[in-house]
C-alpha cells in the first residue's frame, strides 16, 4: 500500500486531514500512530478556524521531521530551509487547487487531482486534498533525495 492509499484509509476512518497525512508518513516520522494522531488532532478544518488546510499543516510537520536536519546546530539555517520547503509546498498546492485556506477550498471545490489520485478512485473533496498533499510531499522529498 502506498502513502496516498494509507492517508486515504485514515481519512475514511474519520481522522482529519492533518492526522491522515501524518499517519501516512508514520514510518518515516519516528512517531507511533497514536502520537501522530494526537499531534494532528487540533489541525483539522484549518485548526478549527477554516484557515490553512489541515493537509498542508500535516505535510509541513512531516517534511520538517523528515528533512529538517540539525536544528540545534544551525537553527537559522534550518528555519530558512523549512520555510523555503513550506513555501514550495504551498505554491504547488495552490497552483493545483487555487487556494490554501480550508474555508476557500471547501467553497471552491476546484478539484484537480492527479492521475494517481484519480486511479485510486478518491472522490470526496477533502480526500482529494489529503491525497494530493501527500503526493506533493513525496515529490519534494524525492527532489531532496530523501
Amino acid at each position: 500500500m502506498n502513502r496516498i492509499e494509507i492517508a486515504n484509509n485514515y481519512h475514511k476512518k474519520g481522522y482529519n486531514c492533518c492526522q491522515s497525512v501524518l499517519g501516512a508518513f508514520g514510518d518515516k516520522l519516528g512517531l507511533g500512530e497514536e502520537t501522530a494522531m494526537r499531534l494532528g488532532a487540533g489541525f483539522g478544518s484549518g485548526a478549527g478556524t477554516g484557515e490553512l488546510c489541515g493537509a498542508i499543516s500535516g505535510v509541513v510537520m512531516a517534511l520538517d521531521l523528515i528533512a529538517g536536519g540539525d536544528v540545534t546546530g544551525d537553527p537559522a539555517g534550518a528555519k530558512r530551509r523549512a520555510a523555503s520547503r513550506s513555501r514550495e509546498l504551498q505554491k504547488r498546492f495552490s497552483e493545483r487547487f487555487g487556494a490554501l485556506r480550508c474555508r476557500d477550498l471547501l467553497k471552491n471545490e476546484k478539484e484537480e487531482p492527479s492521475d494517481a489520485v484519480k486511479a485510486l478512485g478518491i472522490g470526496d473533496h477533502c480526500g482529494v486534498m489529503v491525497a494530493s498533499a501527500v503526493e506533493i510531499a513525496e515529490e519534494l522529498l524525492q527532489e531532496e533525495g530523501l
